[in-house]
């Protein structure tokens, strides 16, 4: 079928966002389906307000946006709207249905793909799911009886989706990561700091983890005075703050958001992060010692799930959010302090490492739309 519609333009909409680990994967895919098809036409779909209408025009992709929300589970009042937002959005998408003509819809994850998935299947146009969670969200599930095919994360899926559509590909990880020109040396000096010294990587997701960065801030002192660096992104809330915080000591380089992640990587000896599907697979892909603190609150509680493939396995570590101030520097102290248990799983997260998920998505997408 790929050369069969090589003459003719794919038309497809990508739909979903609200983190960095929906909406990177999806520009990463929307790069991919543009290699094999470069003629073909392709418009993300978001939720107004959401970081996804700030970073896919940055990756220069045309994007609209939606009136929507996502279910409010810590105060169900704010969930009186949901019901008006959720019909709109739908009269939204069939007005934008109506103007770019889609013959395939991809969906990433997020609210914003569930009106745009369903509204497409209603209509007969072939969809595409990505479950990158080894623990399935609602919105996937409902949708996937009548999805075209499901791409995972992860094994093990069959118990959500149905087994005939699954295709496991991993997660699709950005190119500029996959691909790292960097030396050590040379990702260090991209944040002003020293080779031959410790550096552990903090990265709370694209919004941050107050659990996370205040327990680094209440130990800046000791990585000081125990020679250890870091490179820390802090994510938007409170920012200010621990940019603050971090001025006085010369090993710590500190923002919001890293734009170069692939040099983050690289610099890095010992990795802090949330476990939600994309940092976990970018990663495994980098075989870097790894401490993850899963969000609590996050759907079906899946980034304990993500998590714990890779404890079960020696490949990780994992300390509960709930402890991470009484906790996390003691286990960092035991990585710093332990070479051999950090090659241990050093070596244990490269059989975690799935890698071209974008381009196997691409292609079979390609593969799957009748003209």
């Amino acid at each position: 079928m790929l050369q069969e519609s090589s003459h003719k333009q794919l038309r497809i909409i990508i739909a979903g966002g609200g983190t960095g680990g929906h909406i990177f994967p999806a520009i990463a895919v929307a790069q991919a389906i543009q290699k094999l098809q470069p003629n073909a036409a392709i418009l993300f779909v978001g939720a107004r307000g959401k970081m996804e209408m700030e970073k896919v025009p940055q990756a220069g992709y045309a994007i609209k946006g939606l009136t929507i929300a996502g279910l409010n589970r810590s105060n169900m009042l704010k969930n009186i709207t949901l019901p008006f937002k959720l019909i709109k959005s739908f009269f939204e998408v069939r007005t934008i249905f109506n103007q770019f003509k889609p013959n395939a819809v991809f969906g990433v994850g997020g609210y914003s793909s569930f009106p745009v998935l369903k509204f497409a299947q209603a209509k007969n146009i072939p969809t595409f799911i990505h479950e990158s969670n080894a623990f399935a969200g609602k919105a996937n599930i409902w949708l996937g009886e009548n999805a075209t095919k499901i791409f995972t994360g992860t094994q093990g899926m069959e118990k959500f989706f149905p087994a005939n559509k699954i295709m496991v590909t991993g997660n699709p990880i950005r190119k500029n990561i996959t691909e790292s020109s960097y030396s050590k040396e040379a990702a260090l000096l991209q944040f002003g700091l020293l080779p031959d010294r410790t550096t552990i990587l903090i990265i709370g997701g694209s919004l941050g983890a107050a659990s996370i960065n205040n327990a680094i801030q209440q130990s800046l002192t000791w990585f000081h005075q125990s020679g250890v660096q870091l490179i820390w992104q802090t994510g938007k809330p409170k920012a200010k703050t621990y940019v603050q915080a971090a001025s006085e000591f010369n090993n710590v380089y500190v923002s919001n958001f890293i734009d170069n992640m692939s040099a983050a990587y690289t610099a890095a000896d010992i990795i802090v992060s949330r476990s939600g599907a994309m940092a976990v697979a970018e990663i495994c892909n980098t075989a870097k010692a790894a401490v993850f603190v899963p969000y609590p609150h996050a759907a079906e509680d899946h980034q304990t799930f993500n998590a714990k493939n890779l404890v079960d396995a020696g490949a990780a570590l994992m300390v509960k959010d709930s402890e991470v101030n009484e906790l996390l520097l003691t286990v960092l102290q035991k990585l710093i302090n332990d070479n051999k248990l950090v090659s241990s799983m050093q070596e244990n997260i490269k059989n975690f490492s799935l890698l071209a998920a974008d381009d196997k998505i691409a292609s079979e997408i390609i593969n799957n739309i009748k003209f």
